[in-house]
């Protein structure tokens, strides 16, 4: 699950990226929340 949200939200930066129409910021907190998500992912995975 995390994984899929991860992916959906780099897709979503990579697409406001290339058109150049941010919402003030919005499509890199996406971006810095997908990287949170797959660390949290790796985090766990390795833990236990």
């Amino acid at each position: 699950m995390i994984e899929a949200t991860a992916v959906v939200m780099l897709t979503l930066w990579l697409a406001g990226v290339m058109t150049s129409y941010t919402f003030e910021g919005f499509i890199h907190i996406l971006l810095v929340i997908a990287i949170v998500m797959v660390h949290v992912r790796v985090i766990k995975k390795y833990e236990g």
